[in-house]
Formats: C-alpha cells, sequence, structure tokens
C-alpha cells in the first residue's frame, strides 16, 4: 500500500530535518559494528570476570565456542504489578538460549516506578526523570560490552521509554522487549472512576475508596485502562519490536511463556513459523533510511536481526505516532517519543503528531476513550488489527525493518498455543482482522473519528496538547474565567471549600520540567469531573502532565514553555477569561494585547523552589530540573 500523503510528507520533513543527526548517528553504529566480538576483544581478564558468575558449560559457549550471548536487561520489582511477573522471566530466557546454542545473562536491572503508587506525593515529582535514570541504568548494564543482542524486560510508563533511549544508544544490538501482559479485569474502570467522584464529595469513606481500587488493582499485570503503560505495548508492536501479538496476552495464560521463549528464538534470528499473510517486502530487501547494513552480529538463525539502531528509523517513529493517534493513547508519549527519537539522531516535533492526527483516524474505544479495558480491546482484535487497518489504509510505513523475517504484516496477527509452551513450534498466528467488537475496535473504513485522539492547542499561553478522544463533543470548547492556583494541593483545597462551584478554567502553574519534575496531576480528575458532573463547563491548562489516563474534562496539559521558564501561564491572573478550543486547536487568554505585553510576569515562590526540591529524594535530581529541556523537546536531561 502507498502511503498515504500526509505520512508520507511528514515522515519526509523529519527525515530533512534529521539528516545531519541522524547520519552521524548511523555512522557511529557502522564504527562500533566493526569491532570483533567482545569475548575476542577485550583482555583476559575483563573477560574472565564477565563468565566468571555463569555455569562452565555457558562459560565454554562465550569464549570457546564464540556462541551468541544476549544481555538481558530486567526491570524487575514487586512494587510494580506490571513487573511482578518478571520474576522468572531470566531463568526462562537462559533456558531458551542454551536449548538453541546461545548464552544468556542478566546484565543490569533498572529502577521502575509505580506512577499508581506514587500519584499526589513527592514522588511523583521524580517520575518523569525516572526516564532518563532508566536510560542510564540501561546504559550501565549494556556497557559490560559482551553481548551479541538484548531482551529488554519492562512495561510501565517511563520504562519503557527509558530502556528504548538506552537501548537505542546501544543500538548496534539487535534487540527485542519482552513484555508481561495485562492482568485480569477486575472492577470496572468506569465502575472505579465513579467510586473516586463519589469519594472526591465525601459520599464514600475511606475503606470504600479502598475496596474499590484493590478491586480494581488486584493481581500481577498491568492496570486493564488504556494509560502510558498499555500505550507503549501499542507502539512496541507498531515499531516491530516485540514478537507479534504478545502486548496484552495476560501473565497467566500459558501462550504467555510460549512468547517470552519466542523472544530468545526471535533476537537470535531463529523465529518460529510465520502466519499466513499477504506479506510485504521481504525483510532482507529492506534497508534503513539514511545507512547501509553493517557487519551482522553472531546469530543461530537463519536470518539476521536487524540492529534496533537501524530498525527504529524515521517510518518506524512516524509507525508509532500513527498508532498512538489510531488508539487515543497516553499523551505522555508526546514527550516520551519525542526523547525516543532523539536518541536514534531523529527530530520530531508536535507539528508532526497535529499533521498526523488530521488523516489517522480513530479506531478504538478503551477506557478512558471509551468503556473497554486492554482485554476487551484483545479480544476484539487488539494491536494487530489496529496495525492491519493502518497499513490497509496507507497510514503506517510497510517498508520498515521489525524484528521479524516477515516485517510488520506480522504484527497484524494474534498469536495462539498449538503445544507445550517450551516446544519450539508451540505458537501460531492467525489473522486479527476483522473486528470482535465495533464497539471497541473499528475499521478504517468505519472509524470512530476520521481524526486521531490527540491535539495540538497553540495560542498566547503557548503550545499545549489536549487528549480529545476522552472529551465529550460538548466541551471540545471551554471560555471560562481562570482561578490560578500554584500547587494541585490548591485546586483540591479550594474544590473541598466549595469554591469553584460555577464555570472556570484552573490554572495550575509551576508544574513544568524545570520548576518540579512535570508530575501527572490525575488527583485532580476527579473533583474536576464532579464539577463538570454538575452541569459546570470546566477545563485544566497546565505545564504539567496528566496521567495516561486523563479522562472527560478538557486539559490543556504540558504547556510550554513553562510558567517557571518564564513561559505565559507566569502572566495569568485570577478572573482572566481563557478559551480553550480543541476544534480550532486555539488557547488563548483574552485579554488585550497591549495589556498582556506589559503585565509582569510572576516568578515561582522561592518557598515553593525550596520545597519542590528538599527531602524523599528530590534533591537527588536539582541537576536534571536545572537542564531539562522543553516538554516538547521530550524533557531530556541527558542533551
Amino acid at each position: 500500500m502507498t502511503p498515504h500523503p500526509t505520512v508520507r510528507d511528514v515522515t519526509e520533513r523529519i527525515r530533512a530535518r534529521s539528516r545531519d543527526s541522524r547520519s552521524a548517528y548511523l555512522q557511529r553504529l557502522t564504527e562500533i559494528r566493526q569491532r570483533d566480538r567482545g569475548s575476542d576483544r577485550l583482555g583476559c581478564a575483563n573477560v574472565a570476570h564477565a563468565v566468571a558468575g555463569i555455569p562452565a558449560s555457558d562459560k565454554i559457549k562465550v569464549v570457546a565456542e564464540r556462541a551468541p550471548n544476549i544481555g538481558i536487561v530486567t526491570a524487575y520489582n514487586d512494587m510494580l504489578s506490571a513487573h511482578a511477573p518478571y520474576q522468572g522471566y531470566p531463568d526462562i530466557l537462559k533456558h531458551e538460549a542454551r536449548r538453541l546454542g546461545a548464552t544468556a545473562q542478566v546484565a543490569g536491572g533498572v529502577p521502575a516506578m509505580c506512577d499508581g503508587v506514587t500519584q499526589g506525593t513527592p514522588g511523583m515529582e521524580l517520575s518523569l526523570f525516572s526516564r532518563d535514570v532508566i536510560a542510564m541504568g540501561t546504559a550501565v548494564a549494556l556497557t559490560h560490552d559482551m553481548f551479541d543482542a538484548a531482551l529488554l524486560l519492562g512495561i510501565c510508563d517511563k520504562i519503557v521509554p527509558g530502556l528504548l533511549i538506552g537501548a537505542l544508544h546501544f543500538g548496534h544490538l539487535p534487540t527485542v522487549f519482552v513484555p508481561g501482559g495485562p492482568m485480569p479485569s477486575g472492577l470496572s474502570n468506569s465502575a472505579k472512576a465513579k467510586v473516586r467522584e463519589q469519594a472526591a464529595q465525601g459520599l464514600v469513606g475511606r475503606q470504600g475508596l479502598l475496596e474499590a481500587e484493590m478491586q480494581a488493582y488486584h493481581s500481577p499485570g498491568t492496570c486493564t485502562f488504556y494509560g502510558t503503560a498499555n500505550s507503549n505495548q501499542m507502539l512496541m508492536e507498531a515499531m516491530g519490536l516485540h514478537v507479534p501479538g504478545a502486548a496484552f496476552i495476560q501473565p497467566g495464560d500459558a501462550t504467555r511463556e510460549a512468547l517470552t521463549r519466542e523472544a530468545v528464538r526471535t533476537v537470535l534470528g531463529h523465529a518460529a513459523e510465520k502466519p499466513t499473510f499477504a506479506a510485504g517486502p521481504p525483510q532482507a530487501e529492506r534497508r534503513p533510511l539514511g545507512g547501509q547494513r553493517g557487519r551482522e552480529v553472531p546469530s543461530v538463525g537463519a536470518w539476521k536481526v536487524p540492529p534496533i539502531g537501524e530498525l527504529v528509523d524515521e517510518r518506524c517513529i512516524v509507525n508509532a505516532m500513527a498508532a498512538l493517534l489510531a488508539t487515543g493513547g497516553s499523551t505522555n508519549h508526546l514527550i516520551h517519543w519525542v526523547a525516543v527519537a532523539r536518541a536514534a539522531g531523529i527530530l520530531i516535533d508536535w507539528n508532526d503528531f497535529s499533521e498526523l492526527s488530521e488523516v489517522v483516524p480513530l479506531l478504538t474505544r478503551v477506557y478512558p476513550n471509551g468503556s473497554a479495558d486492554v482485554n476487551e480491546f484483545q479480544a476484539a482484535g487488539g494491536p494487530g488489527f489496529v496495525i492491519g487497518e493502518l497499513l490497509d489504509a496507507g497510514l503506517m510505513h510497510e517498508d520498515v525493518l521489525t524484528v521479524r523475517p516477515g516485517g510488520l504484516r506480522e504484527y497484524a496477527n494474534i498469536p495462539s498455543l498449538a503445544g507445550a509452551p517450551s516446544e519450539e513450534h508451540a505458537l501460531r498466528w492467525h489473522p486479527a482482522a476483522p473486528s470482535g467488537n465495533e464497539a471497541v475496535a473499528r475499521p478504517a473504513s468505519a472509524p470512530f473519528n476520521p481524526t486521531g485522539g490527540l491535539k495540538l492547542l497553540t495560542g498566547n499561553l503557548g503550545r499545549s496538547v489536549i487528549k480529545v478522544s476522552s472529551v465529550p463533543d460538548d466541551r471540545h470548547v471551554i471560555e471560562a474565567p481562570a482561578r490560578v492556583f500554584d500547587s494541585q494541593s490548591a485546586l483540591q483545597q479550594a474544590f473541598n471549600a466549595g469554591e469553584l462551584e460555577r464555570d472556570v478554567v484552573c490554572v495550575v502553574r509551576w508544574q513544568g520540567p524545570q520548576a518540579n519534575g512535570m508530575p501527572e496531576l490525575h488527583k485532580l480528575t476527579p473533583p474536576l469531573s464532579v464539577l463538570q458532573g454538575k452541569g459546570f463547563r470546566v477545563a485544566l491548562v497546565t505545564d504539567g502532565r496528566m496521567s495516561g489516563a486523563s479522562g472527560k474534562v478538557p486539559a490543556a496539559i504540558h504547556v510550554s514553555p513553562e510558567a517557571a521558564a518564564g513561559g505565559p501561564l507566569a502572566k495569568v491572573r485570577d478572573g482572566d477569561l481563557i478559551r480553550l478550543d480543541a476544534v480550532a486547536g486555539t488557547l488563548t487568554v483574552l485579554v488585550p494585547g497591549d495589556e498582556w505585553a506589559e503585565r509582569e510576569t510572576a516568578t515561582m515562590p522561592d518557598s515553593l523552589r525550596t520545597e519542590n526540591g528538599h527531602s524523599l529524594g528530590r534533591d537527588l535530581f536539582a541537576g536534571m530540573r536545572r537542564n531539562a529541556l522543553t516538554a516538547e523537546e521530550g524533557a531530556c536531561t541527558w542533551l
């Protein structure tokens, strides 16, 4: 399928913008891939240290037989329900590697914060920057430089972007991401949201709220709403970095172990039997944009897996953007994927997202964009259905590299178990289309909305984004007086005091990367939803973030430049009339131009800056706050 003209034009614009940085990146990859393999190149003492902790049979394979050695980077902990299943994964991966004549070592672990635990606490101010800590942790693990390929174990909000950024700094390695799957459905997301709103009004006490929350979040696996964690998994499929269809198979399903083993076979070029489908160009005929394939790493399989730095090119990034828009995914990815792209020498911005959003239709209704959860989405066809529809409509590039020999068309399928999980040919795939439930997933010919789920807003308050897919149509335009807050707790106090019982645009400033690390303000969703439910026309405007599951209240978020950097939000005063227009794509304060130009820009109170910079680990992140780029530049701290 020929790419849609807009998809083609956006891709070419990104390619032209990135020409110098991408070329330099690929040149570095070419140079590093010309080296001898690790155990031949490193000094004898270095090699001895590297293999001292592994079984003697593995030592022989690494040193004497020169078998492929896979580096495993794991984000396992049991604080994070999504990552709890990873505890036993290294043993499964090592067993499969040995069976195929290779070896695998846990190169290192990375931290993994649960935003659900830290919402509304000082810990949330470390959340965004933990992405770059994870990237650095990935680099620390892989810099042992003994590996011929990598398997990355991570799922949730900052963990996948962090692992991906880190891996792209080792872009010479073939790399596969290994997911863990969602928890079984519990209390529905809509029922949970209702209890939260009742609690915000004092109609439900702490015990009732706790019971509801524990019915919703009840077992190992990802949360079942379509937030940042599950958007991550959708994007990994769209970029061709998973075993096809691995994203949303539950941890307790026998297919999950087979998919985990298949990740080893995939990264070694020993992929299981491909499904039957109308294939695109053979993988061997594809080439990365801007470069040539370099020396291949050792592989036990019949074909060579492309290094991740060549696989993730401009087309791959655009495919991820299209998948995000088609599913109404997390707004966090308008920050994270800018940073991911930069790690591969690719420069994207919110204009690119906005232009794609005008032609990529909304194909799914998964909470908060609908009532279904990710398990129902999977039953309706899941990522495979969406990818197939986008490919057929020319809204994704098919001529891309992936970790599989059949290319991106393999990802338009759903896996099933045809034997014992440990058997080499245990998996089979079948087409994800047609949709199993058109109330959840629709074809591109009959979408829920002809445009994507995310929208860019511009105006005299700066540049921001809004997730329109979860906002009722009659709330896409809000014009109301401003009430300015310096923190989310101040807004909650005003709500509890009954001060917001009117049409109002709540401006919460000093929440950007340089101010306090740009926390998610998810605790504001229940009170603002209550006000909207009472018939008031309300909106949120902030330089902070919302949860990937931000709900039905219109929210202009990620406002850039942020207030702490002298951005326009620092000029807004109580009573200023603000117009948020998601239809026209504007965010403006309706103050006469000459008055606005002369108005003094407020500065962040010293007391607030001091509070944000101390206790509970925040002191250690002072350098990141100082060095962070803007949200639209990915809030990167390493550049």
